[in-house]
């Protein structure tokens, strides 16, 4: 079994901790589960009465006279007859429906996954007992509560027992815990950071998208601001793909059904699509059922089958800004990083077995070099390897999956296993970028594909005159635009490097008689290609400062009798700082900083 770490295991033990002292205040309370999750721990209970804020005071309250009491973590192996006679008279159900499972599954893997506190000994289980609380519980814990130092109760919220939504709704309490007070400080100042980060608040704060009820969750619409910006990383990536041998396609956003029986994803990916358009209902005329796309990879399939291929032509790498659609549920929504239809800056690779390793070899620098250009120098490289439920040989999976290792042992970069983390179809790489509070995020995903050809019989004809079967390579640079968009935002906090921002430069005249100059200096900026705003509003000149400030514009131009009668420009700098510069000296500087990308 594997063993959990000591952070682990303090959060682990604070979560009973946590148990006990909401015993002591409710003794008919019943237990479901109480785990370690990242940065602290949770339990759920069935009560009598719905908490409150201020009952999580008095729980937090009781935990630390119960650290001060010093109790100790009692561990002991019974029988799965004595644990379900010790739970019926504890009264209890939620741990007999545990050990139901237990009696029921044994000691495999099924029973391992989820989480039963079997020992090493047949039909044993291990109890912890924390001064009145008994759990079912495989461990490990603290020897004592004085080992447990710091924690904090942040929060409540409801949970279906197993989580399923046919089952009783229990109350869930979330909790912190850390190995000291200042590694707990540093995490709520993190957090505190991150919420003024928010994408969703700078997202609202500088207009540029928004999420409507009436259009529906997880569906975006960007305002002007918005789509410029979303334009901007479009126009460069595929300036770049196209530079690298990529053929720009595009594709509808629907097609029939069984499309997408053939690909696999009907059987292997239904939970994640929109439910099927049956048309022979309300059209007599079409019999076919449809269905929105989930991915773009069976039309890029199509393209390539259109034409008998040669071995001269490959590799063949096909892209396209598709926007596709996935059911996500509503609880997992989250502004830009969690959506129902995104575009994708996807791309199908078609190679020879003797053009693999190359190929995702060159994804791999090229896609690390994309980001690095949108300031993302931190990342982690993951292998992701065959899942549980997967399609094709799994002569070909292992094939896939030395490929990808080989690639990147060639490269010299660090990688981790994740194991089981492969799509359906294939083995992959993930990249996950690190913002700048250290937080990771997963972008750039390149998968190898031996199946989907196999099933749509695509074929190219060899040096040998003979058809045989490309490899397909799924890759995704920047993956989701909406959800790297929103980490773009937090990245940033919304202060994008000048060749991202959709408003560079903005001008505003002192009075009437300034305008003539402001619209000429404007359109002279935009004539060497930045992108202005000429706000000539009767405001004041301090409001309109403070407006363009909380838009975050890069550089504000104020333009008065002082320009009017001298070849400099009194430039205000994002950060308040201020400049005196000539207009040849300054236009100078924003090129090269365009062009460097900084």
């Amino acid at each position: 079994m594997k063993k959990e770490n000591p952070l682990q295991t303090i959060r682990h033990s604070t979560s009973h901790l946590m148990a006990a002292a909401v015993l002591d205040l409710f003794p008919t309370a019943k237990f479901g589960i109480g785990p370690a999750i990242e940065n602290g721990f949770y339990y759920d209970f069935e009560l009598e009465k719905n908490l409150s804020p201020q009952d999580l005071k008095e729980i937090e309250k009781r935990m630390k006279q119960l650290v001060k009491k010093d109790l100790k973590f009692e561990k002991k192996e019974i029988s799965l007859t004595e644990a379900m006679d010790l739970f019926k008279k504890l009264k209890q159900p939620y741990k007999i429906d545990l050990l139901k499972d237990l009696n029921k599954f044994g000691l495999t893997k099924k029973s391992l996954k989820i989480n039963l506190p079997l020992t090493e000994k047949k039909d044993l289980v291990t109890i912890y007992k924390l001064g009145n609380f008994i759990d079912l519980c495989r461990g490990p814990h603290l020897k004592s509560t004085k080992e447990i130092k710091t924690f904090k109760l942040e929060k409540l919220a409801g949970a279906y027992w197993r989580g399923d939504e046919k089952n009783k709704m229990l109350q869930r309490i979330y909790g912190l815990a850390f190995q000291t007070e200042k590694e707990m400080e540093n995490f709520l100042n993190l957090r505190k950071e991150a919420e003024k980060r928010d994408h969703r608040k700078i997202g609202q704060e500088l207009n540029l998208f928004q999420l409507n009820d009436d259009i529906g969750p997880g569906l975006i619409l960007w305002h002007p601001k918005g789509a410029i910006l979303k334009r901007i990383i479009e126009n460069y990536i595929l300036d770049e793909y196209t530079s690298h041998g990529y053929k720009l396609v595009s594709t509808p956003h629907l097609a029939k059904l069984n499309l997408w029986k053939v690909s696999g994803h009907d059987n292997f990916y239904r939970e994640n699509m929109f439910p099927v358009m049956h048309m022979a209902e309300t059209n007599n005329e079409e019999k076919d059922d449809y269905q929105v796309k989930p991915m773009n990879c069976p039309f890029h399939i199509a393209i390539y089958k259109n034409e008998v291929k040669s071995y001269r032509e490959l590799p063949l790498r096909y892209t396209e800004l598709g926007t596709v659609y996935r059911y996500e549920k509503s609880g997992v929504l989250h502004g830009l990083t969690r959506v129902r239809g995104f575009t994708q800056d996807d791309a199908h690779i078609f190679c020879s077995p003797e053009q693999l390793d190359k190929e995702i070899e060159t994804t791999v620098k090229f896609g690390i070099k994309i980001l690095k250009t949108f300031g993302f120098k931190d990342y982690d490289i993951y292998l992701s390897t065959q899942p549980e439920k997967f399609v094709g040989s799994q002569k070909n999976w292992t094939r896939a999956t030395q490929s990808l290792k080989k690639s990147l042992e060639k490269l010299k970069i660090k990688y981790k296993i994740d194991p089981a983390g492969g799509v359906f179809y294939g083995p992959k790489i993930d990249i996950k970028i690190k913002d700048s509070l250290g937080r990771d995020w997963q972008c750039t995903t390149i998968q190898v594909d031996f199946n989907l050809p196999e099933k749509f019989d695509v074929n190219y004809i060899n040096n040998q005159g003979k058809k045989e079967q490309p490899i397909m390579i799924h890759r995704a640079l920047l993956g989701s635009l909406e959800r790297f968009i929103g980490v773009l935002i937090e990245h940033y906090a919304g202060n994008f490097p000048l060749w991202l921002t959709p408003v560079q430069i903005y001008l505003t005249p002192v009075g009437k008689k300034h305008l003539a100059l402001t619209k000429k200096l404007g359109q002279e900026f935009e004539s060497n290609g930045f992108r202005i705003q000429i706000d000539d509003l009767n405001e004041t000149i301090s409001y309109k400062v403070r407006k363009a400030e909380k838009q975050k514009i890069p550089y504000i131009l104020v333009i008065g009798d002082k320009e009017m009668k001298s070849n400099f420009l009194n430039i205000r700098m994002r950060g308040n700082k201020m400049e005196k510069i000539t207009k040849k000296k300054f236009l100078e500087k924003i090129l090269k900083e365009v062009n460097g990308k900084i």
